[in-house]
């Protein structure tokens, strides 16, 4: 496990992380594939599990830490006015969580300033968690740095891309492939779990990703944890995810995002995703 400075705030949050996610995704997996889901106005599911998991997440850091705020993906969904905000997204894959399917997560991310500094993301049907730390300013004195999987650093591949090597789409990005290009420069994946899209390519199990809708409790703890890794990410639209807006409604907006392992790849796939921003 990573050595952390001697300011207890960061121990702190990363053992209230650990101990939040792990036992939240303990009464999910009591749940998961036994839940029926509704469908919400972006076409995304929701379920029971969501609500109670939101509830259960937001409830424990307003009692951890009064002074902060929280954004979450079922509740709260305007950016407050506090120094420090909790960004949650209590399951992510709904819709494998709800078909049975073995991969989903809970996300928790921490900002300062409207900026992530600290991410983590449990996968509860894995045991996996995946952590990092990110560019904390000068006055948040002894903030770490450094991406973990199960407490080992992590980075990406500095592999050269090949047909043996996995680029993950989401369900909406799959127009990618309708190209008169040729055949795709890797193999195809398709992991239903924006994080562990991202995250995948952060820990070196990737060369790629794309998501063409991710909303900001999608990225924000992997903005942290895949910058931390050394991944690069690469915004599809004019629209930076960070800083967030005090007052702002997060609820509709999507952030098109490639993520590769290093930023010489980012024009060998960039061509294939232009019909994401059309």
């Amino acid at each position: 496990m990573m050595e952390l400075s001697n300011d207890p705030l960061w121990k702190q949050v990363l053992e209230f992380a650990r101990v939040s996610t792990q036992e939240v995704g303990e009464e999910l997996l009591k749940q998961f594939g036994r839940v029926q889901g509704e469908e919400k106005a972006d076409g995304s599911l929701v379920t029971q599990s969501d609500r109670w998991a939101d509830r259960q997440l937001q409830n424990r850091i307003l009692a951890q830490f009064p002074d902060h705020g929280v954004l979450t993906e079922e509740a709260a969904k305007q950016f407050p006015d506090t120094p420090f905000c909790w960004i949650v997204d209590p399951i992510d894959g709904t819709t494998n969580f709800t078909r049975g399917v073995p991969l989903w997560g809970i996300s928790m991310a921490l900002l300062y300033q409207g900026t992530p500094v600290f991410g983590y993301v449990h996968f509860p049907p894995t045991r996996q968690s995946f952590y990092g730390f990110w560019n904390a300013p000068p006055e948040l004195n002894g903030h770490p740095v450094g991406a973990f999987l199960q407490d080992r650093g992590i980075t990406p591949t500095s592999d050269r891309p090949s047909g043996n090597h996995f680029f993950n789409l989401c369900a909406r990005s799959i127009s990618v492939l309708q190209s008169d290009r040729g055949p795709f420069p890797c193999k195809i994946r398709m992991l239903g779990v924006a994080t562990y899209n991202m995250l995948t390519v952060a820990a070196g199990i990737a060369i790629g990703g794309v998501e063409a809708t991710p909303k900001i409790w999608d990225i924000a703890a992997v903005w942290a944890i895949a910058h931390a890794a050394g991944a690069v990410w690469v915004p599809l639209t004019d629209s930076a995810p960070f800083p967030l807006i005090v007052g702002a409604d997060y609820h509709h907006c999507p952030y098109p995002t490639l993520i590769v392992s290093r930023s010489q790849w980012v024009e060998l796939f960039q061509p294939w995703l232009v019909t994401l921003t059309q």
